[in-house]
């Protein structure tokens, strides 16, 4: 069995992301972050998993996850580490149990680092 690379708070958001004397207005997120993200996010499943995990604004149990989607623990448990590791969510094990908690750094710097891509400014013609 291959273990995901365990991810810790601190790895992921803007924390990793920059230095700490660079201004917010000009972080970049590694390309291979940001596509790691966004296959993450991609999934219906893997994002409203997500969702319900945020929803919590805490830890949620994986067994908790489990009752709640009508699919089996190891599905959910592959979500979860996909999610894991693309730095959206922290793993803290007690005992046999697994809790998740959103790293809301890390969907901030996503978004940001979308905005940056994609830009939605006023300013910019749209053609259709």
């Amino acid at each position: 069995m291959v273990r995901a690379p365990r991810v810790r708070e601190r790895d992921v958001g803007p924390r990793a992301l920059a230095p700490s004397w660079m201004p917010h207005s000009i972080w970049r997120m590694a390309p291979e972050t940001f596509v790691r993200v966004a296959k993450a996010l991609a999934d219906p499943r893997r994002f409203e998993i997500l969702e319900r995990i945020g929803a919590e604004g805490g830890e949620v149990g994986c067994q908790r996850l489990c009752d709640q989607f009508p699919v089996s623990q190891a599905t959910i448990s592959h979500h979860l580490k996909e999610l894991a590791t693309a730095g959206l969510v922290v793993a803290r094990r007690d005992g046999q149990c697994v809790y998740y908690r959103l790293i809301p750094t890390a969907m901030a710097a996503y978004v940001a680092e979308l905005q940056r891509r994609v830009p939605t400014g006023s300013d910019r013609a749209v053609s259709v």
